[in-house]
């Protein structure tokens, strides 16, 4: 059975979703293959950080998404510690709050308008990769089994990841947290911030609205760790939230309860083969700080632009492998950032505890701390790694810089899925090289303001090269260069009259 050039995403999340519907809008057949014959509103992650909004703004999708939720501006930490979000760059100073599942349907919605196959009740049992493909065997839930086969596949299948197994990838770590206790209820008294959290070392509890008068708790009594499998007793719920926060707010009528265990674990490499991991796959993390679902889909957004320069015939060598060198450190950090949150909370011992609260409280009283941190936590800050001696923008995130004309931002124009040129007016070469040698993968737009600095921004809102050569002949060679390298051969070899003097 001969490969074609589509790709296959096990797992309908949010990982899985953005994925298919950034492929399929850059022309690559795709199909994502979900064992779950229906939808379902068990949702874990509550929190759309601001980098994800952006990543999602450059999909226009984020507005949609917003409007489902709740924006909060500043998070508590530890006692009277908090983070102020709200002197974040860009247009989303806040992290938005909304159940995972309205994060799915927008994502969704995208993917299938774009032309992504999306098959629910297929659950992959088996796969195989050779030179040029991969396949995997499908058993249907109505019935039936068939064989995929696909240039690449992507496991977004989450911690229990089939595609993870048959790779035979370990999943080193450990478990963070035990018998964790959810709960969705109604409030007699709804609490005063969006968003409810507290610990004391020995009690941890969380709530966050559903936004339609339902909530989701989440409670953890160190005093009482069983299985996953007993069932939980809203009694108990109560008791760690009155120990946790101070008061139950009078929960009644649980429609749902389950318990969970939370890992910290992370498969050693992302890609084996024309094989990739993204997600939780790839990554999980503690609960704490909100980073699973986001750290997903800034992978798939990574991934994304990189298979469809592959299979579209243009990407540099090696640019796949680039999915793992750049993303595995940033799963790492996260993991590391959000398991030293959790054990914070936890801390049992009242000079620990007093001393967490102190220096914490400290840092986010000092403003170029708060400011890190602030950025840390967002996302804003990820950056990726730059070769020796580079201009001091490339690896960074590209700020939502206006633009003249239409669009006016440089995240409307990065929906179009291609890389963006972002140059001064009055630049006839920079026009010339972007509309017309590489339009179909390059779009070219002049920045609003005055700027010396000329760079090229990725698909995924990150710069992959800048220049501030003033000189004209200078600039449009380096420009071309860099476009031959990022952008690949030029579609157009046809030059007009007049068109070369600077390019040559």
């Amino acid at each position: 059975m001969p490969a074609t050039g589509n790709v296959l995403i096990v797992g309908a999340g949010p990982t899985g979703l953005l994925l298919a519907g950034d492929l399929a809008r850059a022309g690559v057949p795709c199909a994502v293959l979900e064992r779950r014959a229906s939808e379902s509103n068990l949702t874990r992650a509550f929190a759309v950080h601001a980098r994800t909004l952006e990543m999602l703004d450059a999909r226009g999708v984020a507005d949609a998404l917003v409007a489902t939720g709740q924006r909060v501006g500043r998070l508590s930490l530890f006692g009277r510690a908090t983070l102020d979000l709200r002197r974040l760059p860009g247009r989303f100073p806040y992290v938005l709050i909304t159940p995972q599942y309205e994060t799915e349907r927008v994502l969704e919605e995208r993917a299938l308008a774009a032309g992504a196959e999306i098959v629910r009740g297929a659950e992959v049992t088996a796969l195989r990769q050779d030179a040029d493909g991969v396949e995997v065997d499908v058993r249907h839930s109505g019935g039936g089994t068939e064989t995929r086969r696909a240039a690449y596949a992507v496991g977004t299948d989450g911690v229990g990841s089939v595609v993870r197994e048959e790779l035979g990838l370990p999943f080193p770590g450990n478990s963070a947290i035990r018998s964790v206790m959810l709960a969705d209820v109604r409030l007699a008294e709804a609490p005063r911030e969006v968003l409810t959290v507290g610990a004391t070392g020995d009690a941890f509890a969380f709530i966050a609205p559903f936004g339609d008068g339902w909530y989701r708790v989440i409670a953890w009594n160190r005093h009482h760790q069983v299985p996953d499998t007993e069932p939980v007793d809203m009694d108990e719920v109560r008791d760690v939230a009155r120990r946790a926060l101070g008061v139950d707010h009078g929960m009644h009528d649980a429609r749902w309860t389950s318990r969970f265990h939370s890992d910290e674990r992370q498969v050693p490499r992302y890609r084996a083969g024309r094989v990739f991991l993204a997600g939780d796959a790839a990554h999980v993390h503690s609960p704490a700080g909100g980073q699973g679902m986001n750290t997903g889909l800034q992978d798939a957004a990574n991934l994304g632009w990189k298979l469809a320069a592959e299979l579209r015939g243009w990407a540099q060598p090696g640019l796949l492998d680039t999915y793992d060198e750049e993303r595995h450190p940033v799963g790492r950090m996260v993991l590391r950032g959000s398991g030293a949150v959790l054990r914070g909370a936890l801390l049992e011992h009242p000079a620990l505890k007093a001393a967490r609260t102190a220096a914490i409280g400290g840092a986010t009283r000092y403003r170029p701390v708060a400011r890190r941190l602030a950025r840390a936590v967002s996302g804003i800050a990820i950056s990726y790694p730059a070769p020796p001696g580079a201009h001091r923008l490339i690896g960074r995130r590209a700020p939502d810089v206006p633009l003249s004309g239409k669009p006016a931002r440089l995240y409307e124009a990065l929906r179009e899925g291609r890389f963006v040129l972002v140059v001064a007016a009055n630049d006839p070469a920079v026009t010339y090289l972007a509309t017309r040698q590489w339009a179909d993968r390059v779009h070219c737009d002049v920045a609003g303001g005055a700027t010396r600095t000329t760079a090229l921004v990725r698909p995924d809102g990150y710069v992959a090269w800048a220049t501030d050569e003033t000189a004209p002949d200078r600039r449009a060679a380096a420009i071309r260069q860099a476009l031959a390298h990022w952008c690949g051969a030029p579609a157009d070899h046809h030059h007009s009259p007049g068109s070369g003097s600077l390019l040559r």
